[in-house]
C-alpha cells in the first residue's frame, strides 16, 4: 500500500525509531508499503520513520531495481570523508552540500531475524547514512556546516534552490567601499574648488598635500574594492558574469574621476 511521506513543515509523528523485536506479518506489510511508496515516488530509499511508523526499518532500491531490506541497522565503523549534494524527501525540491563518511560498515537483520553485516562506500554508503539518520529522528540539516545551514534555511523561505542560487542580491557589503571611495573623491573636489580662490602659496601647498594624501586613500579603497568584490561575488556564481562587469566598470569609473581630478589639481593648484 502506498503511504504518504511526511514532508516539511509537518513535524514527524514519531521522535525516533525503535528496534523490531517481533518479526511478523505486521513487519512484512510495512516493508511492502515502503517498497510501494518508493516505486511510486521514484525514490532511492525510504525509512519507516518517514511515513510515521516507529519501527527501525530501512528499504533502499538497488541499481537493478530490486530492493534491499535492513531491519535494525547500525553503523559500526566509519572511515574517510566525502562531500556531495544531497536531496531528501522531507525537504522536497531542495538540496544541500553535506559532508559524510566515505566508507562504513553496518550490521542489520533480515525479515527472518538473521543477523548480517556489510561494507559500503561512495554513493551507496551516503545513501545508507542518510536513511539511518532518519532512524534517530534526524535528517541532513543536522549534518550541515554553519554556512551551508544558513543558506539552506534561507532556501526554505523561497521554497526552491533556484530562488537562492540564481538571484543576485541588490546590495552587497562591497557597496560601502564604493561609498567611501566616492566620499574621498568629493573631498578632493571640494579642496580643488576652494584652492582656485586661494593665492597664498603656503595654504595652496597644504591643500595640495591634503588632496594628494586623500587621493592615495581613494586609490587604496578602489584596489581593496576590486579584489574584495570578486571574493564576495563567488557566493553568487550564477550571476558572476554581470557582477564582474559591474565590478570592473565601477572601478574604472572611480579611477577615471580620480585621475581627472588630480590632473586638474596638479596643473591648476599645485604651487610647486
Amino acid at each position: 500500500m502506498i503511504k504518504e511521506i511526511i514532508t516539511y513543515p509537518t513535524p514527524p509523528s514519531v521522535e525516533y525509531s525503535t528496534d523490531v523485536r517481533v518479526f511478523n506479518e505486521e513487519l512484512f506489510s510495512l516493508i511492502e508499503d515502503l517498497k510501494d511508496t518508493i516505486s511510486v515516488n521514484s525514490l532511492e530509499g525510504l525509512v519507516a520513520f518517514q511515513i510515521g511508523n516507529h519501527f527501525n526499518v530501512v528499504v533502499v532500491k538497488k541499481e537493478d531495481g530490486s530492493f534491499f531490506e535492513l531491519i535494525n541497522p547500525r553503523i559500526i565503523t566509519k572511515k574517510g570523508n566525502i562531500v556531495g549534494i544531497e536531496k531528501t524527501a522531507y525537504f522536497g525540491g531542495l538540496s544541500a552540500e553535506v559532508k559524510r563518511y566515505d566508507k562504513i560498515s553496518i550490521v542489520y537483520q533480515d525479515r527472518d531475524s538473521h543477523q548480517h553485516s556489510l561494507k559500503a562506500e561512495g554513493a551507496f554508503s551516503v545513501l545508507l547514512q542518510r536513511k539511518i539518520d532518519y532512524t534517530f529522528g534526524a535528517n541532513f540539516l543536522n549534518k550541515l556546516s554553519s554556512k551551508e545551514k544558513a543558506r539552506f534555511e534561507k532556501s526554505l523561505e523561497f521554497g526552491s534552490d533556484i530562488a537562492i542560487s540564481e538571484t543576485c542580491p541588490t546590495t552587497f557589503k562591497r557597496d560601502y567601499l564604493v561609498k567611501l571611495a566616492n566620499s574621498l573623491i568629493v573631498v578632493i573636489a571640494i579642496l580643488f574648488f576652494v584652492s582656485l580662490f586661494v593665492d597664498d602659496k603656503t595654504y595652496l601647498s597644504e591643500m595640495w598635500k591634503y588632496q594628494l594624501y586623500t587621493s592615495f586613500g581613494a586609490l587604496g579603497v578602489n584596489i581593496v574594492y576590486f579584489f574584495y568584490a570578486q571574493y564576495e561575488g563567488k557566493e553568487f556564481a550564477t550571476c558572476s558574469s554581470c557582477q564582474i562587469g559591474n565590478i570592473i566598470g565601477t572601478t574604472v569609473i572611480s579611477l577615471v574621476k580620480l585621475t581627472l581630478l588630480m590632473t586638474l589639481s596638479y596643473f591648476l593648484v599645485n604651487p610647486l
